[in-house]
This record gives structure tokens, C-alpha cells and sequence, in this order.
């Protein structure tokens, strides 16, 4: 079976406390599917934050000294630059513009994920990342099966950019369902040698093609229906995808 990707239709704008399965079963029937087993629902990171009401309004953060002294060598607004130094790790890099870090989660990303765009009440407000995204994936994924009586994967994304590539890609940052990594170790290849390192990052690749369906301004289809994934589908989880750090030739 090819793999299709479907954006859903008529999501509406996402508010606090709003129910994201509700959301995701009337956009599927809107696009004329029915779900089945072994489908999965891409999700964009913001409109979980939205539902799980993840908004700051800058005005309710006061900058540690830290903070001020980091935000003076970014020239970044003291204010985000402590909601950055909260939801992080570390601090690996920063420039004028532009702080990079080891998100709480785990993951490498810039200003750890915060954002301005498309989040409604003008500058002042910013959206944090979900603070269990794998949790929040499960238990949407439980309410939808529950639903429709079928087996299915959830995956939240997010656009991050990548060391060394110009221009983001979408990424995974939640998992349930559907195996983050593929190990193809021992398998043949075309002339039956088996293979030594190959493992394959397949949430991450469905992630960056349903971005793509996505878009990434105002096309508001921030879901994106999957079918013909080309793995089984089993328990997975973000921790798949990251490397560790004694690992990680980069830092």
C-alpha cells in the first residue's frame, strides 16, 4: 500500500481545554475518510500547546540575571530568554537572534521551542512546547481508538532546523503507537549482505512529509492523516530518536 497523506480539513482555531479528538474525528469525516487500523494522525505541535493551554504572556515573567546577561549577547527580549533557561537543559549555543539548547525533553532545538507565530494576542503572548508530548499523544491516541474501535499511531511534530542544513524540517516530539526508530540491523541487503548500521529514523521521516501536507504559514490544516506507513506499528517514544550524549560528536 503507498503511503497518502491527508491534511484534515475544517480545524478550527485551537482554544484552552479544547477537545482535540472531537476536532480530529469531525476533520476526518470531513475529507470523506474513515479510520482503520494502522492509520496514524500527525499532529502540529502548536495545537496541543493551544488545547493544553501552554500560553505566556510575557508581562507575567520576570528575568533572572542570567537571564538579562544572556538576553544582552542575543539581543533577545530578557523576558523570553527566561522562559527559554526554564523549559531547557543547557545552553550549547547562542548569537545575536538565536539560542540554541537542550530542551527539557531532550532534544536539540532553538529557543527551546518557544514561539510567537500563530498564537493569538499580539507579541506579548508565546507558546510553550507540551510538557509530555509522548503523554500527550497516548492518551489522544486512546480516545481515538476508543472511538472508532481501531488500532492507530499519533505523532506530534514540530519544526526544528538541523546542524549544518539551512531551513527547518518537521521532527518528531511525541510518539504513541508507532515506533520511532527501525532497526534494520542483520537484514540483507539487495545482494544479501546483512546490513551493520542501518536503523532507520521513521517517525522523523513521516514527520517532515507531514509537515510538508502541513504547510508551514497560514494554511490552517495543522493535522495530517497517514496511511500506508511502511513499518508495523508497536509501542514507540521520543527517547528512541535522541542520541546520547556520549554518542554525540557535535557538542
Amino acid at each position: 500500500m503507498p503511503l497518502t497523506l491527508t491534511p484534515l480539513p475544517g480545524i478550527p482555531s485551537v482554544q484552552p481545554g479544547d477537545d482535540l479528538a472531537a476536532l480530529i474525528l469531525e476533520g476526518v469525516r470531513l475529507a470523506g475518510l474513515q479510520l482503520e487500523t494502522n492509520d496514524i494522525l500527525v499532529l502540529a505541535q502548536k495545537i496541543v500547546s493551544k488545547a493544553e493551554d501552554r500560553r505566556v504572556h510575557l508581562a507575567t515573567v520576570a528575568p533572572s540575571p542570567e537571564a538579562q546577561a544572556l538576553a544582552a549577547q542575543t539581543e533577545k527580549d530578557p523576558r523570553l530568554v527566561e522562559l527559554i533557561l526554564r523549559e531547557s537543559n543547557e545552553v550549547l549555543r547562542y548569537r545575536p537572534g538565536l539560542i540554541i539548547v537542550e530542551h527539557k525533553l531532550g532534544f536539540v532545538c532553538a529557543n527551546a521551542g518557544i514561539d510567537h507565530s500563530n498564537v493569538a494576542g499580539g507579541e506579548e503572548w508565546v507558546l510553550l512546547l507540551p510538557e509530555n508530548p509522548d503523554e500527550s499523544a497516548r492518551q489522544l491516541r486512546y480516545r481515538l481508538e476508543a472511538a472508532t474501535q481501531t488500532r492507530l499511531g499519533v505523532l506530534i511534530i514540530d519544526s526544528h532546523g538541523r546542524a549544518w542544513r539551512n531551513g527547518t524540517v518537521g521532527m518528531t516530539i511525541g510518539i504513541s503507537g508507532l515506533p520511532g526508530l527501525v532497526d534494520l540491523r542483520g537484514q540483507p541487503d539487495l545482494f544479501g549482505r546483512a546490513l551493520r548500521v542501518t536503523q532507520i529514523g521513521a517517525a522523523d521521516e513521516l514527520a517532515a512529509a507531514a509537515s510538508l501536507a502541513m504547510g508551514q504559514a497560514a494554511e490552517g490544516t495543522p493535522v495530517v492523516h497517514a496511511r500506508g506507513f511502511p513499518y508495523p506499528l508497536r509501542e514507540g517514544s521520543l527517547v528512541e530518536l535522541l542520541r546520547e550524549k556520549s554518542m554525540d560528536l557535535f557538542r
